[in-house]
């Protein structure tokens, strides 16, 4: 009945199909979006995920994240508001439908930066995005970049590295992803990507002129 919910729900969603892009953190996600939507400006739209978390420095609520209290989250998923949620080290992430919406509304293609439960979540419903996994060359490059940053306690990097890790695995399954990018060298992987969502961009840019 709830997953039903979700189906009649998503199917409602009109717009240019979404893009859901997954990886470890430290894959070099974040960079790939930044330049995608430079480049990009009219034909992308980010979708703002919720969390619990605190603000990091230069952190903005309502452009990085939606900053929330878990009640007020819990409320949210248990309202059924929600496309996806998971929790990753003792704070809750997930994505709104409105903020897809608000995305697609505009007549532009939703990208939603989700880890591998949101991506099984999203398996689960009738959204049909496009999925793109962002993954580092190995391990050891990941725990490099992951030190590198210096934002995080020995802890926190172990923990990482080991979702990570499974992450890595998973994405490897086959039919989890419709295109794998290595995120070796940082232009060629922005090569890929651009070129895995061309024909996506080539429709909105279309369809934008038009009107």
């Amino acid at each position: 009945m709830f997953m039903r919910y979700f189906s009649r729900l998503l199917s409602a969603m009109a717009g240019p199909r979404p893009v859901v892009l997954s990886g470890p953190s430290g894959a070099g996600k974040s960079t790939l979006l930044k330049k995608l939507m430079q480049e990009y400006d009219s034909v992308f739209g980010f979708s703002v995920s919720h969390t619990t978390r605190t603000p990091r420095p230069g952190e903005q609520d309502g452009k990085d994240y939606h900053f929330v209290t878990r009640e007020a989250m819990q409320a949210g998923i248990n309202n059924g508001e929600f496309i996806e949620s998971a929790e990753f080290s003792g704070n809750m992430y997930g994505t709104s439908k409105a903020a897809v919406q608000a995305v697609q509304a505009k007549n532009l293609i939703c990208i939603l930066d989700i880890d591998m439960q949101g991506v099984k979540n999203i398996k689960r419903t009738d959204l049909n995005p496009l999925y793109i996994s962002i993954q580092p060359p190995s391990i050891d490059v990941l725990e490099n970049r992951l030190r590198h940053r210096k934002t995080e306690s020995e802890e926190s990097l172990q923990r990482r590295l080991q979702i990570a890790t499974v992450d890595m695995e998973l994405s490897k399954e086959p039919g989890m992803f419709d295109v794998q990018i290595v995120n070796d060298n940082l232009e060629d992987a922005y090569g890929q990507l651009k070129h895995a969502l061309l024909e996506e961009i080539n429709v909105v840019k279309k369809v934008n002129m038009s009107s």
